[in-house]
């Protein structure tokens, strides 16, 4: 199966964002892509989070993801994007840092509420955004391949992914909202290659272009080896995921079968 990670710079236009995230839907359809996983914060980003994504957000009934549902109608495809959802509740006031993945059929296929809050490299994510639930890993099913969602920060907390890979993924996806500093384009590069070899899984990552992102969307074998990479500029990526391949790449390193720990919440 092909799939494609989809870079670009959302902003604080809702519309605009959406009909760029659509024309590169369009394009990685194109190209066969049958999965396209966008940025988080697709449907609205800023660099430091204040009180203009608490004004953007909006329920997943609302109309931003409604027009989402009806993309992936559109060209067939299932599509993950990270959106700005209404908590409600005793978390009114903040948001939830959402990810959504749609289907062809304009139906949900999974829904994650980012768990680790970005509180560091001098940002308090927290202030803005809600923790979200500790539940069953979020997956979905296209064509007998396992998908599992994981958000940007989520990245450093190894044993979160884990937890994603026994939960019978086959492909991590990951998109993010990769702030750019010192040293911080080697770290993401090197914990999306070292999340595919441990868990013996495809990663796919779709970042930010510049200046709100480091860049650098890729496509990561279950050994390590880059299948497809961007620069810092709008793009899309496309790669095959082919589970011969990682059924051969997991017997010849069973780490996934060998582990003598489990994950607890």
């Amino acid at each position: 199966m092909d799939i494609a990670v989809v870079q670009f710079g959302p902003y604080t236009d809702k519309a605009a964002n959406l009909a760029a995230l659509r024309e590169h839907v369009r394009a990685a359809t194109e190209h066969g892509a049958k999965v396209v996983v966008a940025p988080e914060y697709s449907m609205f980003a800023v660099t430091r989070l204040d009180e203009r994504v608490v004004a953007a957000a909006e329920p997943l009934t609302g109309e931003w993801v409604s027009e989402l549902r009806g993309l992936a109608a559109e060209f067939d495809v299932h599509v993950v994007a990270g959106v700005v959802e209404t908590p409600g509740g005793e978390d009114a006031g903040r948001i939830y840092n959402t990810l959504v993945a749609v289907g062809p059929d304009a139906e949900f296929a999974a829904i994650y509420r980012k768990v680790h809050l970005y509180d560091a490299f001098g940002f308090r994510e927290s202030e803005v955004v809600a923790p979200g639930p500790i539940a069953e890993p979020a997956t979905f099913t296209v064509d007998g391949v396992v998908f599992g969602l994981q958000t940007c920060f989520d990245l450093r907390f190894p044993e979160s992914c884990r937890r994603v890979a026994a939960a019978g993924a086959h492909v991590l996806l990951l998109p993010a909202q990769w702030i750019p500093g010192p040293g911080k384009l080697d770290q993401w590069t090197t914990l999306l290659r070292a999340r595919a070899i441990e868990n013996t899984v495809y990663v796919a990552a779709a970042d930010h272009c510049a200046p709100r992102g480091a860049g650098a969307s890729m496509i990561v074998d279950p050994s390590g080896t880059l299948l497809a990479e961007l620069t810092d500029s709008p793009g899309i990526a496309g790669s095959r995921v082919d589970l011969d391949h990682l059924r051969r790449v997991r017997a010849t390193n069973p780490s996934l079968s060998l582990r003598r720990f489990t994950i607890e919440p």
